[in-house]
């Protein structure tokens, strides 16, 4: 997972276009592809995950904040942002208590 989120914030630069940025980081698109896949595979099926300790990893919030909001003109990327404010209650207080919340809108 850590590979996977290194490529995907080295992907691109936020001031291009979705088509644009699939040219210019195809590894990057791919990689944000395979992370809506693998994050909508766990929600469906929750005997997915069995493990006693669910949280298997850990993910840099600021990092992760700064990434999306460079990449919001990607679908794919405002996608993962809206799962990941539905879905996990740690990311969204993160969000919500950062006073720049205005990069993200």
């Amino acid at each position: 997972a850590a590979g996977l989120w290194t490529v995907f914030t080295l992907g691109g630069v936020g001031s291009k276009a979705s088509a644009q940025l699939e040219q210019c980081s195809p590894l990057a698109s791919q990689s944000l592809l395979l992370l809506l896949t693998l994050f909508y595979f766990f929600i469906s099926d929750n005997t997915a995950f069995s493990s006693s300790n669910p949280h298997a990893f850990q993910i840099n919030f600021n990092s992760l904040y700064t990434a999306l909001c460079e990449q919001q003109k990607s679908d794919q990327a405002t996608l993962l942002l809206y799962m990941l404010l539905h879905q996990n209650s740690n990311v969204r207080t993160y969000v919500l208590a950062r006073t720049d919340i205005e990069n993200l809108v």
